[in-house]
């Protein structure tokens, strides 16, 4: 699909593997390898288009995790947090946050300037559209911010669909930058949890439930379930947590908010398990887990050492 491949962190063009010239005539039928490889490259094709959009979508949160805090505390201390509250405010706000995260990424992946020009557009103009009839009285603010996201999806789409064949440009990045990149999981479970830092509590006891279904979930899409001895263990992690969120449910009270932090610490441990083994998630799933669960563990415990009991 693509001629030359440029890879950044070595400034190194790799060429395509090309055909050998030959005096010989072609053949007049695809042999089965070279039809086998040609039913392949739609499907690799369209694998890195939904992996590349999966990036985009995660980046755009991380944008907004870390951005938004960000946002509140300026409007704070310069006096506008009550016109950054304004819904047409808010949502290009929002715009600017998720382009934010996405520029990152996509010069990371080393997308030129154009394709990033068109993907920030992608996430702009749909709210700029219903910005008109939404100050015409036309739609309230909910119907913007939700029409607003539904429109950037397809427009997204679109610009991915458009700059798929285009070669990389060439970006030379700091070994610090990669070695994040490397471990993007990592700092995407930290930024999710920024905002709780600065407002530290207790999760409810039945969020604990989320901790096994998801490792089932995962499972069962990816069809890992179906080692020996596999599903059994993640039904018996089901079965202990659900237990431990029971009996956080009928303790209540500072007993309880004990427990749903043990929970969230035990299940780190569970996490470092399957990330060391690559079983059922994969691997940059159970390093996103592991940090995540330690982050709110220890978020839990301070709200409760901060709170009267």
């Amino acid at each position: 699909m693509e001629n030359t491949r440029m890879y950044a962190d070595s400034l190194t063009a790799v060429p395509s593997p090309a055909p050998v010239p030959t005096d010989e005539p072609a053949p007049a039928a695809p042999t089965p390898t070279a039809a086998a490889s040609t039913a392949a490259a739609p499907t690799s094709g369209r694998r890195r288009l939904l992996w590349h959009l999966g990036e985009m979508a995660l980046a755009m949160v991380a944008g907004m995790l870390l951005l938004g805090p960000l946002w509140e505390l300026a409007g704070t201390a310069l006096g506008v947090g009550d016109t950054l509250a304004r819904p047409e405010v808010a949502a290009l706000v929002m715009a600017t946050n998720m382009t934010v995260g996405m520029t990152v990424v996509m010069r990371y992946r080393a997308h030129r300037w154009l394709a990033v020009g068109e993907m920030a557009a992608a996430m702009y103009v749909p709210f700029l559209l219903l910005l008109v009839p939404f100050r015409a009285g036309l739609i309230d603010a909910d119907a913007m911010v939700l029409g607003g996201h539904l429109l950037m999806i397809p427009a997204m789409v679109l610009v991915a669909v458009r700059h798929r064949h285009e070669t990389s440009a060439p970006i030379r990045r700091h070994p610090v930058v990669v070695a994040f990149g490397h471990r993007w999981p990592v700092g995407l479970a930290l930024l999710m949890t920024v905002e709780m830092w600065v407002d530290p509590s207790v999760l409810s006891p039945w969020t604990m439930l989320v901790l096994p279904g998801g490792y089932l979930l995962i499972g069962v899409a990816r069809r890992t379930l179906g080692g020996r001895g596999v599903l059994a263990t993640q039904l018996a992690g089901l079965a202990g947590w659900a237990a431990l969120t029971l009996v956080a449910v009928k303790a209540g009270g500072r007993t309880a908010d004990w427990l749903v932090a043990f929970g969230w610490l035990a299940h780190a441990g569970w996490d470092l398990a399957h990330h060391r083994n690559r079983r059922v998630v994969p691997r940059g799933y159970g390093e996103f887990c592991v940090v995540l669960d330690v982050a709110l563990a220890a978020v839990m415990v301070l709200a409760i050492l901060t709170t009267d009991a």
